[in-house]
């Protein structure tokens, strides 16, 4: 993930696919475990993926599906807490989270973001 920016960027100028029709799905240290949000642009907040991909890409107007994985507390246990398996009360969560986002899959391809945010964002974590 951390260097998947050469990636997004090659398939975009393959398929002529400009940056806001992107949708990147990735992990969010500032969210609960099973919180799922959307937004348009921004900036990267620390993660290094999505450094890689402003960089690559040459912009940050692409659509983010963060998955919140919660955060370890201290910042010096960031890179264990991002590789390490998640409890089963974490794991559940998350899968939650991610079927609660397939769900809303039509309007995200169709970049018709508002409803999905009314919909995704006022749910609470771990609850359909």
């Amino acid at each position: 993930m951390n260097e998947c920016g050469g990636s997004v960027a090659a398939v975009c100028a393959y398929f002529d696919i400009p940056p806001e029709q992107v949708l990147v799905v990735h992990d969010d240290l500032d969210l609960p475990a099973g919180t799922v949000r959307v937004k348009q642009s921004g900036g990267h907040g620390g993660h290094n993926g999505l450094r890689d991909i402003f960089a690559k890409l040459g912009s940050q107007e692409f659509i983010r599906l963060r998955i919140g994985i919660g955060h370890p507390g201290n910042s010096d246990d960031v890179s264990d807490w991002v590789l390490r398996k998640p409890s089963p009360e974490d794991k559940e969560a998350m899968l939650d989270a991610v079927d609660r986002a397939v769900a809303q899959i039509d309007q995200l391809v169709e970049g018709d973001l508002e409803p999905v945010m009314k919909v995704l964002h006022t749910q609470q974590e771990g609850k359909s």
